[in-house]
C-alpha cells in the first residue's frame, strides 16, 4: 500500500556523473554506488548524468524507501516500464508496484516479470506510522526469520491476509485480528522488543488494527480519518513511555502512483 510519503528524482544529461541529495537519506554516499545513480545509469546506458534526489521516506525503517527510489529513478531516466525496473532492482514487486501505481496493490513475479493489480481501498481509512529513530537493515530483519514455517502457520497467515484485504475495502469489516501474524512479527520481536506493547497500545488508542510496516521497525496503525489525529497523539505518548525515540506520522493513502514531470 502506498502512503503519502514521497521521493522526487530528476535526471539530466551532464559531462560526468553527479549525485546530490536532500531530505531523508542525504547522509548516504553520493557517488556511483547511490541507488538512484545505479538505476538511472542502467536505464540510460551511461553515467553522464546529473541526478538530484529529494526524499521524505525514512531509510531502513520498513517504509519502502529503496523501491520508491528505484521506481522514481527509473521513471526519471526514461525507463519504458518503471514498475518492472523497480521490481528487478528492489527484488520486491509489491513494494515497487505500490510506488508505481499508488493505492493498495497485489503484485508478484510471473515468468520473471512484475504483474500487479490494484485493489479497492476504503477512502475513509487513514494511517498512523510510528517511526523509531533506530534503523533495522532489511538484511538483519530477513536473517531473523526461520528457514521453514509450519503448515498451520502458513495457513493462518493466508486466512488473515484474505480477511485484511477484504476489510481494507470496507472499514466496517476490519477487526484487530485481521493483522495477526505468525510468520515474521514474532521472530523479529527480539530486534524491537517494545513492538508488541506499542502495537497493542495503538489499538487501545483507537486504531482499527495495527502491524509492523514491512520489515520494520516502523509500526502501522490503520485508522479512520476522524480518529487518526487522536491515535497519532497517543502514539507519541506510547513511544515516550516505552523509552523509544521516534515520532508518530499521520498519513493518507496515496492513490496516484509515480508521476513524470517535464
Amino acid at each position: 500500500m502506498a502512503l503519502a510519503l514521497y521521493v522526487e528524482v530528476t535526471v539530466e544529461p551532464a559531462d560526468r556523473l553527479s549525485v546530490t541529495s536532500e531530505g531523508e537519506g542525504s547522509d548516504l554516499p553520493t557517488d556511483h554506488t547511490h541507488l538512484a545513480a545505479r538505476v538511472a545509469a542502467s536505464v540510460a546506458g551511461h553515467d553522464r548524468l546529473a541526478i538530484h534526489v529529494r526524499s521524505d521516506i525514512p531509510v531502513g525503517r520498513g517504509l519502502g524507501s529503496s523501491a520508491a527510489l528505484a521506481v522514481a529513478a527509473a521513471a526519471a531516466a526514461g525507463a519504458p516500464d518503471p514498475l518492472d525496473t523497480g521490481a528487478e532492482v528492489d527484488g520486491h514487486p509489491e513494494n515497487a508496484a505500490a510506488s508505481a501505481l499508488g493505492g493498495l496493490v497485489a503484485a508478484t513475479l510471473v515468468r520473471g516479470r512484475a504483474v500487479a493489480r490494484r485493489l479497492p481501498l476504503d477512502p475513509q481509512l487513514a494511517f498512523v506510522v510510528l517511526v523509531p529513530d533506530r534503523v533495522l537493515p532489511t538484511t538483519q530483519a530477513r536473517a531473523a526469520l526461520p528457514a521453514e514455517v509450519a503448515h498451520g502457520d502458513a495457513a493462518f497467515n493466508l486466512g488473515r491476509l484474505a480477511l485484511l484485504i477484504a476489510s481494507l475495502a470496507d472499514h466496517r469489516d476490519l477487526i484487530p485480528e485481521a493483522t495477526d501474524d505468525r510468520l515474521h512479527q514474532g521472530p523479529r520481536t527480539p530486534l524491537f522488543p517494545e513492538s508488541p506493547g506499542l502495537l497493542e497500545g495503538l489499538v487501545e488508542c483507537g486504531a482499527l488494527a495495527s502491524c509492523w510496516s514491512g520489515a520494520g521497525p516502523s509500526l502501522l496503525a490503520i485508522c479512520l480519518h476522524e480518529t487518526a489525529p487522536q491515535v497519532s497523539a497517543c502514539g507519541e505518548i506510547l513511544l515516550s513511555e516505552a523509552g523509544v525515540a521516534g515520532r508518530a506520522v499521520n498519513l493518507q493513502a496515496d492513490r496516484g502512483g509515480v508521476t513524470v514531470g517535464p
